[in-house]
């Protein structure tokens, strides 16, 4: 799935983001369709009905060898008085504020109404280049009635047609045109640092082209893979080992690093992921209300935490297939499975005042067969304990521990959090974060350089030396014996077990072997696979 950025970010001292353009206009015009058409993607959910986007939704955009920024806005309705329109309009006006360019999107299929004119007023009153985008222009009649909306007072019309791409990029020049390209500033000490740069790469390739006459093999041809097409000798194993942190590792093959870990906050209607995207933002970058269902596209925000980012998307709220009956719930679920599954870690949302549902456990399977690692986050935890007010008694911590591991077995390997997200979007002493949201990024860190952990094959080997394996209750007929075992990709954890016998393990043996590993190597948060390998088919490959 492709990734979107929240922002870019300059790549060079002194230089300038790309410009941001924004999408705005009445509900149901086309600007979502317009939005995936120029980022080439379905980030938007499109629909017949009206109101589907609610939040702002950031992409990116290249035309003439520039790079450009764009933000699809929910419908604006100024004097709605409804809380959900009200909520829109205050998104819209964040974007409105940090746009650099504005496209006004109308239906060339509708007359011309009040709202219309009191948008275009509000727009021009920003200062900034205002193009208007009449849609579904789909025929040479309709390019001439598009004539008729010059009266809205904007000099910049442009008929065109979102779904089919027409009339697109006379306006994408125009934008470029308002929009210039701006200077990269190279002062002279950059100058100096690209000289010394330069000379120490110059510097580095003649010390190594000495080091590689010193091997009788000469050098090695850059972009050979050592493993490509070479079989496991479990004898070499141990000599191999000690020198293993010195060779880079692939991806699938042992730690990386990654400048950028995706967090998707998953979890029923109406628990509070919102809220807690929010919270952990530090911003009101989510609409939050107490109607279940308002969040419908994928919402994502970027924190920075202890030199590490994390990309937190807040999904839609999932529930059964049987009580999905608008086409665009139905298409937000889709979306939320989809950016679950591109995601590194969940944080499975539940409500402390419901207790755990059969609902939440099926999400929490989703994210579990997916291969994601989970945190269990327990949300309005303040509703059950300081701020209870049915005159019953706090809920006690461990309990309610005890009876969600009941009903969510399956994630015995996931850490809980008990936290209030409502509380966490107000500052703490002095403006510090929270306590609970503090714990939270800690362990999302943490459990995210525990999914990618490295065990070479000589620790693993090592390690089953010491594993007594009749304590494990198996019946003779499922019974294995584990020659070696190696680990063969990250992210999750896969292990492939090398056996006498082609079977699949049994799922008593299987759950002893994985808590075995847990307990020698850790794993905190992300379940482990296991892929097994009979010697007799070994052979055969």
């Amino acid at each position: 799935m492709a990734k979107y950025r929240r922002t870019a970010t300059p790549t060079l001292a002194g230089a300038q983001a790309p410009p941001l353009v924004a999408i705005v206009g009445r509900p149901n015009v086309g600007k979502s369709t317009l939005f995936n058409r120029l980022t080439h993607s379905r980030r938007s959910i499109v629909g017949d009905e009206p109101g589907i986007t609610r939040d702002r939704i950031y992409g990116e955009y290249e035309w003439a060898g520039r790079q450009f920024r764009l933000v699809d806005t929910g419908g604006i309705v100024p004097d709605d008085p409804e809380l959900i329109p009200t909520e829109i309009f205050s998104q819209a006006k964040v974007a409105l504020a940090e746009a650099d360019a504005l496209i006004l999107v109308i239906d060339a299929r509708t007359e011309l109404a009040s709202p219309d004119y009191d948008l275009v007023k509000m727009l021009i009153r920003s200062g900034k280049p205002v193009f208007l985008a009449v849609n579904k222009v789909e025929g040479e009649a309709m390019a001439h009635a598009a004539e008729n909306f010059r009266r809205l007072g904007i000099r910049e019309v442009y008929p065109i047609s979102s779904e089919h791409g027409l009339g697109i990029g006379d306006m994408l020049d125009a934008i470029s045109e308002k929009l210039p390209e701006p200077t990269k500033p190279v002062d002279a000490e950059q100058e100096a640092d690209a000289s010394a740069l330069a000379d120490s790469e110059t510097a580095e390739a003649d010390l190594q082209a000495e080091e590689n006459e010193i091997y009788e093999g000469g050098a090695l041809e850059p972009g050979v893979d050592l493993d490509q097409d070479s079989e496991f000798d479990p004898r070499s194993e141990a000599e191999f080992n000690d020198d293993a942190d010195a060779i880079p590792l692939h991806r699938g093959h042992g730690e990386f690093e990654l400048h950028e870990t995706s967090v998707a906050i998953i979890g029923r209607p109406n628990v509070g992921k919102s809220t807690l995207l929010n919270a952990l933002t530090g911003t009101s970058r989510a609409i939050v209300s107490p109607i279940a269902g308002t969040t419908r596209d994928a919402v994502d925000e970027v924190v920075e935490f202890e030199g590490t980012q994390f990309r937190f998307v807040d999904t839609a709220g999932i529930r059964r297939k049987g009580k999905t009956h608008d086409m665009a719930e139905k298409l937000s679920v889709i979306m939320a499975r989809r950016h679950l599954e591109a995601a590194d870690v969940a944080l499975l949302v539940l409500d402390a005042t419901e207790g755990v549902t059969g609902a939440d456990a099926t999400i929490g399977g989703y994210a579990h067969e997916s291969g994601r690692s989970v945190i269990i986050v327990v949300n309005k935890w303040d509703a059950v304990t300081t701020g209870r007010t049915d005159g019953k008694p706090p809920a006690d911590r461990v309990i309610f521990e005890e009876q969600l591991r009941r009903v969510l077995k399956y994630l015995h390997y996931a850490p809980v959090v008990f936290l209030s997200a409502l509380e966490g979007t107000e500052p703490g002493v002095d403006g510090a974060m929270r306590k609970g949201m503090a714990r939270l990024l800690n362990e999302v860190k943490a459990i995210a350089l525990e999914r990618r952990k490295r065990v070479s094959t000589g620790q693993m080997n090592r390690f089953l030396e010491k594993v007594d394996f009749q304590r494990a209750t198996v019946p003779m007929s499922k019974r294995i014996r584990i020659f070696y075992m190696t680990q063969a990709a990250v992210a999750p954890p896969t292990f492939i077990l090398f056996t006498d016998r082609d079977i699949k393990l049994h799922f008593s043996f299987e759950r002893f072997l994985e808590n075995q590993i847990r307990e020698a190597f850790g794993f905190k948060g992300t379940p482990i696979w296991f892929k097994v390998r009979a010697r007799n088919t070994a052979k055969k490959d």
